[in-house]
Order: C-alpha cells, then sequence, then structure tokens
C-alpha cells in the first residue's frame, strides 16, 4: 500500500496547478481505496503545507462524507451492512452526539464510513448533514494535517495519553439519557 500511495504523491506533485483538484478528487475516493483519512491528511500537509493542505483536505473528506451519504440512500444493502456494524460496535442503544462523532473521528482505526452513518442517523435531512460533516471534519483535518508531522515522534507513554484523553472526550460529550422502549426493556429471552 505505501508504494501505491508514493506513487499518487509523485502525480500529485507533478501535475501543477491541477494538483489542489487532483488531491481533492483523491481524498474524496479515498474510501474506495481502503486509505485511511490520517494518511491522506498527512499527505496534504506534506504537499501543500499546513494551511492549504488543511483546506484540501477539508473539502475532500467533506465531499467524501457526501458520497457516503448518498450511497446509505442509494443503496439499502449497504445501510443495513453499516448499521448491523454500528450496533455490533456500540450496541443497539447507542446514540452518539455530534461532539462524540467529531472525537471518533479523531481515533486513528475508526470507521469513517460507520461515523458519517451515526451522523446521518442524528441528521436526516442533508443540508444539517451537510453541516454536521462539515464541522465534525474540521479537528480531524487540522489535528492530522498540522500535527502529522509531529506525530511519529510520539513514545508509546504520548500515545496512550493521548487514547485515554480521547476517551475522556468521549464520556464527557456522551448523550445524558438513553431511551429504551417498553417492548425492548421487558423482551423475553429465549
Amino acid at each position: 500500500m505505501g508504494e501505491k500511495v508514493e506513487y499518487v504523491l509523485s502525480v500529485v506533485q507533478m501535475s501543477g496547478i491541477l494538483a489542489p483538484i487532483i488531491f481533492i478528487i483523491f481524498h474524496t475516493l479515498r474510501q474506495f481505496f481502503f486509505i485511511p483519512v490520517i494518511v491522506v491528511c498527512f499527505a496534504g500537509g506534506l504537499l501543500f503545507g499546513a494551511v492549504f493542505g488543511a483546506i484540501y483536505s477539508l473539502i475532500g473528506l467533506t465531499l467524501s462524507s457526501f458520497v457516503v451519504y448518498f450511497l446509505l440512500r442509494i443503496f439499502p444493502s449497504f445501510h443495513q451492512k453499516i448499521q448491523q456494524f454500528k450496533m455490533k460496535w456500540f450496541g443497539p442503544y447507542a446514540n452518539l452526539t455530534t461532539a462524540q462523532i467529531s472525537v471518533l473521528k479523531l481515533v486513528p482505526f475508526m470507521y469513517y464510513q460507520l461515523l458519517c452513518f451515526c451522523l446521518m442517523e442524528r441528521k436526516k435531512a442533508f443540508h444539517e448533514y451537510a453541516i454536521a460533516s462539515f464541522y465534525t471534519n474540521i479537528p480531524v483535518v487540522i489535528f492530522y494535517t498540522v500535527f502529522g508531522q509531529f506525530f511519529k515522534h510520539f513514545s508509546p507513554t504520548m500515545g496512550i495519553v493521548f487514547i485515554i484523553s480521547l476517551t475522556v472526550l468521549m464520556i464527557a460529550f456522551r448523550e445524558k439519557f438513553v431511551v429504551i422502549k417498553w417492548k425492548d426493556f421487558f423482551k423475553a429471552t429465549s
């Protein structure tokens, strides 16, 4: 996979004025090549610097969120598969807040489409989803584009502190109540 990423980076570097457009398109289509978000954000920082890399990554990641939204609407089987994945990871009563989704996007191994699905459950209308998606993408883009170069210098202790900090944020931003339907609460086990 490293060779593919290096090849794409070299193509983007040699494309001159079209480089930002190619980068944004690559960022949008990244999910189909199973390339993690952080890798592309790191690349944006290396290719365009912190400011322009963050801007281009934010545009590409937001467009990527739009693609996921429409794929979930168009393909019911994909929607059902992501819903089952959510049940498996978060349980039947998890209703993540927008702030929690924003924090979870910072976790390098989180499934981005699952987080888009969770956001889509909270924001049903496309314009609400689009705005929330834009805002939840800002922390991940800034963090991994600007501070991505320092991430490789993290010691294992710093990695543990980072994970604990994200966990504390997840707990702080959780929804304070859960609604369980009467029939689900008294469901008979067989």
